[in-house]
């Protein structure tokens, strides 16, 4: 373990005994955060859902304690903090990701708030239908897979000679495998032969391999799906990628400041300041079986310029003008 990574989990687990003891004392409602990817990126998101506290009353310390911590793609790590919470206990999980959502279900009850839920119809073992769902887990879907042809659409105006698609995915997991089948089933239907690029741990040989593969193989850009294991690597993949020169596409904005060419996606920001609501209604009573799982409503596209240029590429001015953000 990276020092600085240490330094963030003891003084993280430190920090949390005496708020965590104080709100047995007090009764303050705890809510607990396990992110399995990256800690930088759980910060930014962890982040937007304290402010929404804020602006719904709370006063962290005392009417509401987030315990905060992220596993940085190590799933055994994540199950173990997941347990420490469920031991405290917290009042409700505020949750990533699927994965996450997953995990918990299998070790209690406590409701959950989950931000990307797939945006299908019925998960059994998460919801029975997005209008009710019916048991533990609430949330918000983030759109991931449903607009992957829409990247696919803006890459070919950047690259409109492109031939061969790399598909980057987490290759444990069932749900992204399938993510990174709808998405080559959109590079098929765009003219555009996919290449899958699987990944089974937080490897940078097994990284390397993969995106060397499609280099040789004579393909220019990347899709990467979202999950926790690509968004603890995602600062590797973009530094792989950008010396095979391979343009990476992402569906949040953190991968396309860490170096992918362009991302485009829910606004998570959005969603996970949109989830404090939904935690403090459910530590006001109401059950997560009958909030409905809600759809996002912002979607933000972030172009870098700066990776482009170093390409030899250039983005569309139907592509500038839509721009959230241009990175210089």
């Amino acid at each position: 373990m990276k020092r600085r990574e240490f330094i963030r989990l003891v003084g993280g687990v430190a920090a949390s005994w005496p708020l965590a003891a104080r709100a047995q004392q007090q009764r303050i409602p705890i809510v607990g955060f396990v992110g399995f990817a990256n800690a930088d990126v759980d910060d930014v998101t962890v982040g937007a859902f304290r402010k929404a506290l804020v602006g719904l009353g709370h006063v962290e310390g005392r009417t509401i304690i987030v315990n905060a911590r992220s596993a940085n793609g190590d799933v055994a790590r994540g199950h173990a903090m997941i347990d420490e919470l469920v031991a405290l206990p917290v009042n409700v999980f505020l949750s990533p990701g699927q994965a996450a959502a997953r995990a918990i279900v299998r070790k209690t009850n406590i409701p959950v708030v989950a931000v990307a839920l797939p945006a299908v119809q019925s998960d059994p073992e998460l919801f029975q239908s997005l209008a009710r769902p019916g048991g533990t887990v609430t949330g918000f879907s983030a759109f991931g897979e449903e607009i992957s042809a829409k990247r696919i659409e803006m890459l070919k105006e950047i690259l409109p000679g492109l031939k061969k698609l790399g598909v980057m995915h987490n290759a444990t997991d069932p749900t992204f495998s399938a993510w990174g089948s709808q998405t080559m089933a959109d590079a098929r239907s765009a003219g555009i032969e996919p290449v899958r690029l699987g990944l089974s741990a937080p490897s940078a040989v097994q990284l390397t391999e993969q995106i060397r593969k499609l280099a040789d193989d004579g393909g220019t850009a990347m899709i990467v799906i979202r999950d926790f294991l690509t968004v603890a690597m995602m600062a590797d993949i973009c530094r792989i990628a950008a010396d095979l020169r391979i343009a990476v596409i992402g569906e949040h904005a953190e991968i396309a400041r860490a170096g992918a060419l362009f991302s485009y996606g829910a606004d998570l920001a959005d969603l996970f300041r949109r989830a404090a609501g939904y935690v403090d209604n459910i530590l006001k009573g109401q059950k997560p079986a009958e909030m409905p799982i809600q759809l996002p409503t912002r979607f933000e596209l972030i172009a870098n310029v700066r990776v482009a240029r170093t390409l030899g590429l250039a983005f569309p001015s139907t592509i500038l003008v839509l721009a959230d953000q241009l990175i210089e």
